[in-house]
């Protein structure tokens, strides 16, 4: 079973010039669905994603990384 990674593309807080290539690091073949996610009020303050369809958030991009690789490594 393939991975999945949604990241919002209008969240101020999100980059996806620099977050989507770094979860693609993580994982090449997982799917990467760009899009609003309905997580506004959170994505305005700090990093999300969605990982299998749980929500991680971090204070930084390089956090947030941290906490999917650990997501994913259980």
């Amino acid at each position: 079973m393939s991975n999945e990674f949604r990241v919002c593309d209008e969240c101020k807080m999100i980059n996806i010039k620099t977050l989507v290539p770094r979860l693609k690091e993580i994982d090449a073949t997982a799917d990467v669905e760009l899009g609003c996610q309905s997580y506004c009020g959170i994505g305005f303050k700090k990093h999300f994603a969605v990982v299998n369809g749980r929500y991680l958030t971090a204070p930084t991009e390089d956090q947030l990384v941290e906490k999917v690789k650990k997501h994913l490594a259980r």
